[in-house]
């Protein structure tokens, strides 16, 4: 199930759609740096360059990230709900998560500095990107409350 959400989430571009959204990753990017992530079948841990621009984290093999690199991956920070350290989690130094309501992805920065400028990065973008998720006994519509509730208020 994992798989097939990670696939759902990072999936690749359908046909003629391209990866990157419109964004011009190669330039300018709110963040950007080496992290280790897991694999998405084989869960070793691979060091990615990741680029934080426009509410999408991508990552590539190389540092040199040009117009013409295809990034390896994706993940649109509109469907994530938390980022925060997990060193407890996978007992590792310099560990983080990234949380969507599904699944929960994990990464390893150089250093406690490093870690701690991701987290910021990414909950500022989820923050500026994520829609609000609210389900219909959660919308509370004042004007349709009965007239004496709403007078009195």
């Amino acid at each position: 199930m994992a798989v097939s959400l990670w696939r759902a989430i990072v999936g690749g571009p359908s046909a003629g759609e391209d990866a990157s959204g419109g964004v011009e990753f190669w330039n300018n990017p709110e963040r950007s740096g080496w992290l280790n992530k897991q694999g998405e079948y084989i869960k070793t841990w691979r060091r990615r360059w990741f680029v934080l621009k426009q509410g999408k984290l991508f990552w590539f093999k190389e540092s040199v990230v040009t117009r013409a690199s295809v990034a390896r991956g994706v993940i649109p920070v509109a469907l994530c709900l938390t980022v925060k350290g997990a060193e407890d989690v996978l007992n590792r130094q310099f560990a983080f998560e990234l949380s969507t309501s599904n699944d929960t992805m994990y990464f390893i920065a150089d250093s406690e500095k490093e870690k701690e400028d991701w987290i910021n990065a990414i909950g500022r973008s989820i923050v500026q990107h994520s829609r609000s998720v609210v389900t219909d006994n959660e919308v509370l519509d004042y004007d349709s409350r009965p007239p004496s509730q709403s007078q009195n208020s």
